[in-house]
């Protein structure tokens, strides 16, 4: 497996009796998650390993988790809508709920056959979001499988697609930015219309002619704690991997190799980032735009 795997990909458990102590490993998507709308459009297939969403004129479709998590690593294999998917959006992220939500967003942006598809990530601290960074993907994401990972960890989140990093969040927590590390987050992915924003600001709308669109999700995985209730960093430690792995930054952060890839993506396939975006925030750029996020 790629470096990222040996580092980032671990089982996690509670280390407090009054939690469940066991890692959520392998589970079948059946078994971790349930349909939560458009229930006549997906359904579980490959003995319960694969989940089939559909969207059509009259509904999309969704599932979520059935128990929520505090850090870990989050994958599953996507394969996108093929041809014209202008207008729809597949999404897969992690939220908890209320108006003060965290959030960590991979956002798969519909396109007009022949163009690239685009990524959309975002992230929400106590309720607010407008973090959002896209890149165009460096393959063709609809002719197969390919995997995407949220790694989420008290220092930082990163966004993996196939084991190469395209964004990070750092903790600067202690320096008064919000980071999401006190909620549980449930696991949530759907299909949708979102012809008024996702493709061209929503230029472009969806041809429902071509419906119906289908995304297919398999080989969920989550190596994570399963959070039932207020716990502290301290109290959910990494199976068989040293205790300051949590925040030591030789354990947490990206190796060098996996910086260098990071640099490449954002060199060559990023085409948006919140942080240069002055004319949006009429220059009051966010603080961590100022802070290192590698």
């Amino acid at each position: 497996m790629a470096k990222f795997k040996e580092i980032f990909v671990a089982c996690f458990i509670f280390a407090v009796a009054s939690f469940n102590l066991a890692p959520l490993v392998g589970a079948k998507l059946s078994k971790s998650m349930y349909l939560t709308w458009g229930l006549q459009h997906a359904a579980f297939q490959g003995n319960g390993e694969d989940l089939r969403l559909v969207l059509d004129q009259t509904s999309g479709s969704a599932a979520q988790t059935k128990k929520s998590f505090l850090f870990g690593s989050i994958e599953t294999l996507i394969k996108l809508i093929p041809g014209n998917s202008a207008g729809t959006v597949t999404a897969y992220y992690l939220s908890s709920t209320g108006s003060q939500h965290d959030e960590i967003d991979f956002e798969f942006l519909g396109n007009i056959s022949g163009q690239p598809y685009t990524i959309n990530t975002n992230i929400y601290t106590q309720g607010i979001g407008n973090r959002e960074q896209q890149f165009h993907l460096w393959f063709n994401p609809t002719a197969d499988f390919h995997n995407y990972t949220i790694h989420w960890n008290p220092t930082e989140i990163v966004w993996f697609v196939d084991g190469l990093p395209l964004r990070v969040f750092r903790n600067y927590e202690k320096e008064g930015i919000a980071y999401p590390n006190k909620q549980g987050m449930k696991v949530y992915t759907s299909l949708w219309n979102a012809d008024d924003w996702a493709t061209r600001g929503g230029l472009v709308k969806t041809n429902w002619n071509d419906a119906p669109f289908i995304a297919r999700l398999s080989h969920f995985r989550a190596r994570a704690c399963k959070w039932n209730g207020p716990v502290s960093i301290s109290q959910c430690a990494a199976n068989n991997i040293p205790a300051n792995w949590w925040t030591n930054p030789v354990y947490s952060r990206l190796s060098y190799a996996q910086m260098r890839h990071l640099s490449w993506v954002r060199k060559n396939y990023m085409i948006y980032d919140y942080c240069s975006d002055f004319k949006r925030f009429n220059g009051q750029m966010a603080p961590e735009c100022f802070k290192n996020q590698f």
